[in-house]
């Protein structure tokens, strides 16, 4: 039953026993029903017989003679459901309603009355009552029976067999209603662990609340105890990181220095592969730091206002020799905002301006609206078909100048990181257009 939710595998469990239990009390009920009317049944005509034998008397010859007179209406009709019968040795005696019917005889032992389930006349079945008595002490024995139509009994049973099945249905219906409300009211509590763990993921600093059921207190404890093992696991591999690629900035200082003196002396091939390496290796350090950055994005559960983050960068940018020969267009509310750190922002829109002052020729449009941010120039561009082969090389396809294909992945990562997706294709400026936007799974 993989994939079926717990609120639901209860339910329908629990709906199941109910079923299970209520069809056995109707077996159970139906048989205490049929007990009950055959006893009742029983001593009704356990009173018919002691009628027949009060009136009993014998003849001269052992004929016997019935002088009662009962007065149920169905021993006086043929086939009337209601028979009795007195039988000696010298001949017998029956009701009106066996007409020409007779009961069969047996040996009877005992001072007291028998019930028995046997064939009975008109092709029926019957409850018979029976005993052996003596009217007289030195007289032949009698049998005296009397009986009654079985089809009534089992009748009586199968109405109430249908009125106690549709009440236990209806039993059934509000028994798994109810059920359900509990199963319901019982897993609340999972609901309130979902919310922790949706706030645990978005956050490293929060943690489980302490207020849960006793049974679930201790796996609340067991994931606090595991984020906050997590918090400082990354927070120490974040800082190796940071610490190392700093520590190796200072001698790749150096191997540019003695690159330069190389180069300087006349070595200039040696000078060129110093220069790739050191570039290649920066490069990784560059890419480190980039996937740290990423990381505290992804954790991170602050927002920001790009407005001040987009004209912050600008100004630094028309300072530079490419930007105070181009014109910076910032179309961002003030009151926008996105799901992601000011530092977050600052990173991917500082990397996507630069690149769109680097090639535009003119423009260099920024704008954004609910979820989405859009960097666009009016340079040469690129084909929409291949941005994801660009993004997936780092390398933009106009690019003319080393390391700016590693700010674009960059800007990739931190986007993926903070719940976004980077698109590029052709902007209506003519050149690219860069957009972040928040909510997608990928970008294309």
């Amino acid at each position: 039953m993989k994939g079926v939710s717990l609120r639901w595998r209860l339910i329908a469990g629990g709906m199941l026993a109910i079923l299970a239990a209520l069809a056995v009390s109707w077996l159970a009920m139906t048989w205490l029903f049929e007990r009950h009317i055959v006893r009742r049944e029983t001593a009704e005509l356990t009173r018919v017989g002691q009628a027949v034998v009060a009136g009993l008397r014998l003849g001269s010859d052992g004929a016997p003679t019935v002088e009662a007179r009962l007065a149920d209406p169905r021993l006086m009709k043929a086939a009337g459901g209601l028979y009795w019968q007195v039988t000696t040795p010298a001949g017998s005696q029956r009701s009106v309603s066996l007409w020409d019917q007779a009961l069969a005889a047996s040996s009877v032992d005992g001072d007291d009355w028998h019930a028995r389930l046997a064939d009975g006349p008109f092709d029926g079945r019957i409850l018979l009552v029976e005993r052996s008595v003596r009217p007289d002490r030195d007289g032949p024995p009698v049998l005296v029976q009397a009986a009654s139509d079985a089809k009534a009994l089992n009748e009586a049973r199968g109405a109430f067999g249908r009125d106690l099945a549709l009440f236990l249905a209806g039993l059934w219906v509000v028994l798994s209603a109810a059920a359900a409300l509990q199963v319901t009211l019982g897993l609340l509590p999972l609901a309130r662990v979902r919310e922790d763990l949706s706030r645990l993921r978005k956050s490293p600093a929060a943690r489980m609340s302490a207020d849960h059921p006793r049974e679930i207190a201790p796996l609340a404890e067991a994931i606090n105890a595991l984020a906050e093992a997590r918090e400082g696991d990354v927070a120490r591999a974040r800082r190796r990181a940071g610490d190392l690629a700093h520590s190796l900035k200072t001698p790749l200082a150096a191997l540019s220095a003695q690159s330069r003196r190389a180069r300087e002396a006349g070595a200039a091939e040696a000078a060129d592969g110093l220069d790739a390496a050191i570039a290649a290796v920066a490069a990784a350090l560059e890419a480190e730091l980039a996937r740290a950055r990423a990381a505290a994005a992804r954790e991170s559960a602050s927002t920001a206002k790009p407005a001040r983050v987009a004209e912050r960068l600008v100004a630094v940018l028309e300072r530079t020799t490419e930007g105070e020969r181009l014109m910076f267009d910032v179309e961002i509310p003030e009151t926008l905002e996105v799901p992601a750190s000011e530092d977050t922002v600052t990173e991917m829109l500082g990397a996507l301006i630069e690149n769109a002052a680097r090639f535009a020729r003119r423009q260099v449009r920024i704008s954004g609206q609910a979820g989405l941010l859009v960097v666009e120039d009016d340079g040469p561009g690129m084909d929409e078909g291949r941005a994801e082969a660009a993004l997936a090389r780092g390398a933009r396809l106009d690019e003319a100048g080393p390391g700016h294909g590693l700010g674009l992945a960059i800007v990739r990562d931190l986007a993926e990181a903070s719940g976004a997706a980077l698109r590029m294709d052709r902007s209506d400026l003519g050149g690219l257009r860069a957009s972040i936007r928040w909510g997608e799974a990928s970008p294309l």
